[in-house]
């Protein structure tokens, strides 16, 4: 077989390292961003909602016009697991179709020239990876599937319950990467405040902080998908504790309306919201990301509006507003009361307005601050400005610093903190000066 590879990560992060074991099982390939002469193409799908389903679509059929006569083109993960019979029949185009549950036999695939869904979800225990996009960070998955029944969400339907990884695996894997001049992570899964729950242990986040703290060379770490429910204020004392893991509190919320989070199934309240939050933001230099869905079944005015004062008032630091999808295999497909495009699509024009908001008033906070920041290299905008990142953010959905001078006229190394004083917000991007000495 050649060995010219064309690989697509589409959708969350978790989708990224199941990407980033298939490369490390195809190394003897050579990575190309020419897919018109890739030998092999392979795309991991997002199966979320109507616009992830629509974008891994239209990709994989984009790539296969554009390749050439003899390639095989691969359509894996969640997309491909949840509308496998369909898919299989329907999209010809396609040469190998597989799940999510045989990333790491890929190499196997592509030789048998077969389609595989095996019936168990993979878990990431020992496969080697190649970590892309960063020299200092990685994503570590702490486990698949979801115990939660959340109305809008077809997750489990195609990734099944909870499963979490050893907590050993896990930090066998941090010290690989370690070893590598790896040393800031971001803890992922579908409920990671769940973690070890299928193994009747209830704090297994709090246990998980205290092995990665005897790791000799992390300096730097946070959790993302905090589920309410499952996140305990003794979690968040832990958290706040901690050298290591910042006070990064990613918790999707979804709504603030009592009614509308039991349609939603979603199992706690607006006070149980509200005592996870403010307790969040007592805490110093705390960052705060949430989520919300508009326009879910039966959502009315009044429920949209007090959604929308919640967020101008509470002051997050980051939010996402995700429009309502009916997914079927979901409690809410069936539900009647279902809200138009129209009005959904409008009320996501207003809140993603008053998160604009939000967003600038955080930003303008961070002005005159003295941060850690890590330098990623030149940035989009001007040769001479360097893309940076406080070192609490998430990479890439939590923004950008430009460095645009320095107290000592010496080259700044990528991937390398430093102490930066922020000196200006310029549109919806803060500069900084980093002080080297």
């Amino acid at each position: 077989m050649s060995n010219k590879l064309h690989i697509v990560s589409l959708g969350c992060t978790k989708n990224l390292v199941d990407t980033e074991v298939m490369m490390g099982k195809l190394q003897n390939f050579e990575l190309t961003d020419d897919k018109e002469n890739a030998d092999v193409i392979i795309v991991n799908t997002c199966g979320f909602i109507d616009a992830a389903k629509e974008e891994s679509l239209n990709t994989v059929l984009s790539l296969h016009e554009a390749r050439k006569e003899d390639s095989l083109l691969v359509m894996a993960g969640c997309l491909s697991e949840r509308y496998k019979d369909d898919l299989m029949e329907q999209v010809p185009e396609v040469d190998i179709f597989t799940g999510v549950g045989d990333y790491d036999r890929i190499d196997e695939l592509l030789i048998e020239k077969k389609s595989r869904f095996s019936d168990e979800v993979f878990l990431i225990d020992g496969a080697e990876r190649v970590v892309t996009g960063s020299t200092y960070h990685a994503y570590i998955k702490l486990s698949e599937g979801c115990n939660q029944t959340c109305s809008f969400c077809a997750i489990p339907s195609f990734k099944g319950k909870l499963n979490s990884r050893n907590l050993d695996s896990i930090a066998k894997e941090v010290e690989g990467l370690v070893t590598k001049g790896y040393y800031d992570f971001s803890f992922v899964s579908q409920d990671s405040s769940s973690y070890l729950r299928d193994q009747n242990i209830k704090d297994g986040l709090s246990l998980l902080i205290q092995r990665i703290e005897l790791i000799d060379g992390v300096k730097s770490a946070r959790i993302l998908y905090l589920y309410p429910s499952t996140t305990t204020i003794a979690l968040l004392k832990n958290i706040a504790k901690s050298n290591i893991f910042h006070n990064y509190f990613d918790m999707p919320m979804q709504h603030i309306n009592d009614d509308m989070l039991r349609m939603m199934k979603r199992g706690f309240g607006k006070v149980k919201s509200l005592e996870l939050l403010n307790f969040m933001r007592s805490l110093p230099n705390s960052f705060v990301r949430t989520s919300f869905i508009v326009g879910h079944p039966q959502e009315t005015d009044a429920m949209f509006e007090e959604m929308c004062a919640f967020v101008k008032d509470f002051g997050f630091d980051r939010v996402n507003v995700f429009a309502y999808s009916d997914e079927e295999t979901t409690s809410a497909f069936d539900m009647k009361d279902k809200i138009t495009a129209e009005v959904i699509s409008a009320r996501a024009d207003i809140l993603g307005a008053i998160i604009d908001e939000c967003t600038q008033e955080s930003l303008q906070k961070e002005v005159g601050q003295e941060v850690e920041l890590i330098i990623d290299g030149e940035s989009d905008e001007h040769a001479y400005l360097l893309s940076a990142k406080r070192t609490i953010w998430a990479p890439e959905i939590d923004g950008e610093i430009y460095v645009n001078d320095r107290t000592k006229d010496e080259d700044l190394v990528y991937g390398k903190i430093y102490k930066a004083k922020v000196t200006e917000l310029v549109g919806k991007v803060l500069t900084a000066t980093v002080d080297n000495a």
